[in-house]
């Protein structure tokens, strides 16, 4: 018979949903040694938290997630609340010994990163930050094939992640739009991705320079009943209150890397008509790799050793048994999305627990990202180009 493993969640919002839908998924996809439990759910609201539940299928619910962390039935606390409350949660529920996944980015600064990764390396309990995005099977291939040599020396990174959901003037302020609770606008929440998967492909960075720009310096407060996010939502509503906005609304950095390698990570969330426009291209001696999120099933490939007769870039469908994570779903050929990417990050995370292991990217990463963020940061309002390893 097989142990269970209770799994509470904190946060009711779109990555309550991505996360509840991943580990109902799991055990019916993939082998583990675990029967999973959908245990407990928080949240503030009482009636949002109750009808989500009913509906994940949680056995219980509450607006305390302190009331989850002395719980001898709860064994992983999956945290889904803005940015600024992950580091008081996350430490409370390493210390209480559960295993903890939460939410990219780490936290708002540095400092409070490296304590979460500190308590982590203290406990002992396995921790995982979720940047899903590595756990793309062609994001996973690509790492296979710089890994086999088949790029030869990286020269250059290039990391794009657009969106477009604020650029109505009318769209209210929400705590994504306010640096005390979200650390950033679209250099925290979308730069982190693309930073975490230049780091999992070629490595860490040790200097950047970097511009930050807001189009949109003030917005109306949300009215009553408004949503705080839900993209493609303006909430045009009659309450004209105005509100500052205290984060970028575009981040560009130029990075060095400690390979050698030149790199940039340009991110925006004014760039009208990409909705989720997350891409990379790596290139190299002796080829390059080229993904896009929206077509995610797909690497493009040049090999630059072939005679130049034949030179061109070659698609490579990552739908097949012996890609990663492919076998667990569906027959050859048949496509997956952005859903199982969490499954698959789950699937990894409940086999470092069993093998008492550690996963990547954690809490150690998730320093990492935010001591480069910061970084970049500084170089905006000082305008020059700063070392990582620079005291912030």
């Amino acid at each position: 018979m097989k142990k269970k493993l209770n799994i509470a969640i904190i946060g009711v919002g779109f990555m309550g949903r991505a996360h509840s839908n991943a580990w109902s998924q799991l055990a019916k996809f993939f082998d583990i040694d675990y029967d999973i439990v959908l245990k407990a759910v928080a949240g503030r609201s009482e009636e949002k938290v109750k009808a989500f539940s009913e509906k994940w299928g949680y056995e219980e619910y509450t607006t305390d997630w302190h009331t989850l962390l002395d719980r001898d039935d709860i064994d992983v606390i999956d945290i889904l609340t803005p940015t600024a409350e992950h580091k008081e949660m996350a430490i409370a529920a390493m210390k209480a010994g559960k295993h903890v996944i939460c939410e990219k980015p780490c936290a708002l600064m540095y400092q409070d990163a490296e304590e979460m990764a500190k308590t982590a390396k203290e406990t002992g309990v396995v921790t995982y930050l979720n940047h899903n995005y590595r756990r793309v099977p062609a994001v996973t291939y690509a790492k296979q094939m710089i890994d086999e040599g088949k790029l030869g020396k990286i020269y250059h990174w290039r990391g794009t992640y657009l969106q477009d959901w604020i650029m109505d003037e009318n769209f209210p302020v929400s705590w994504q739009l306010d640096k005390e609770k979200a650390g950033g606008g679209p250099l925290y929440d979308l730069s982190s991705h693309a930073l975490d998967l230049a780091r999992f492909l070629i490595g860490e960075p040790v200097s950047v320079m970097a511009m930050n720009k807001t189009f949109i310096t003030e917005r109306p407060l949300p009215g009553e009943g408004a949503t705080a996010f839900t993209a493609g939502d303006t909430n045009q509503n009659a309450n004209h209150e105005m509100a500052k906005v205290t984060v970028d609304d575009a981040a560009f950095m130029i990075l060095d890397f400690e390979n050698g390698a030149l790199g940039n990570i340009d991110s925006s969330r004014f760039a009208a008509g990409r909705k989720n426009y997350n891409c990379f291209e790596v290139y190299g001696s002796k080829g390059v790799l080229c993904f896009n999120l929206e077509r995610m099933n797909e690497l493009e490939y040049y090999d630059h050793t072939k005679d130049s007769r034949e030179s061109g870039y070659q698609r490579i469908l990552v739908t097949e048994n012996n890609h990663p994570y492919v076998g667990a779903w569906w027959p050859e050929g048949h496509i997956i999305g952005y859903e199982h990417t969490f499954v698959h990050a789950f699937y990894d995370f409940v086999t470092a627990i069993q093998n008492g292991k550690q996963m990547s990217p954690n809490f150690e990463d998730g320093a990492k990202i935010i001591k480069v963020l910061q970084c970049a940061q500084k170089s905006n309002e000082e305008g020059r180009r700063i070392n990582v390893n620079e005291e912030l």
